[in-house]
């Protein structure tokens, strides 16, 4: 085989490689943007919400909003919760639900796509609410 050959086929390689990892940054960057639009406008306040209704029946939760995701989490467990969160290692990135459940001294944790291969401007307020009451049954059949 030529050596030519095979540095003809590097290059090619490489100059693809260089490119396939540029477009990927740039859907992480747009994904970065439109998830922080989705944490503002559709999963904060809809957890919010979830939290105010649980609180009322009697199941002690609270909202909090570190940077770049937004959890809700059991006053009685600070170990259970449920956060979102942008997963950027998948391609393309997705909203992940994370849900942590303490069984003893062992706590538990679940990735979940609230709406598997989707970008977080395609998820709407039924999906993230029907991810929060699956996630939550756990807790709700105690």
């Amino acid at each position: 085989m030529e050596v030519s050959f095979v540095r003809q086929q590097l290059k090619l390689a490489l100059d693809k490689s260089r490119r396939t990892a540029q477009e990927r940054r740039v859907r992480v960057a747009e994904a970065t943007k439109t998830f922080d639009t989705f944490l503002v406008q559709t999963a904060t306040p809809l957890m919010r919400m979830v939290v105010s209704t649980l609180r009322s029946e009697g199941y002690p939760w609270t909202v909090s909003t570190p940077v770049g995701s937004v959890r809700m989490s059991s006053d009685s467990s600070r170990e259970d919760s449920i956060e979102f969160v942008l997963d950027t290692e998948v391609d393309p990135p997705q909203v992940i639900g994370r849900v942590h459940r303490s069984r003893g001294s062992r706590t538990l944790t679940e990735d979940l796509p609230v709406k598997a291969g989707a970008r977080p401007d395609q998820i709407d307020d039924d999906q993230v609410l029907q991810f929060l009451i699956t996630a939550l049954e756990p807790w709700l059949s105690r």
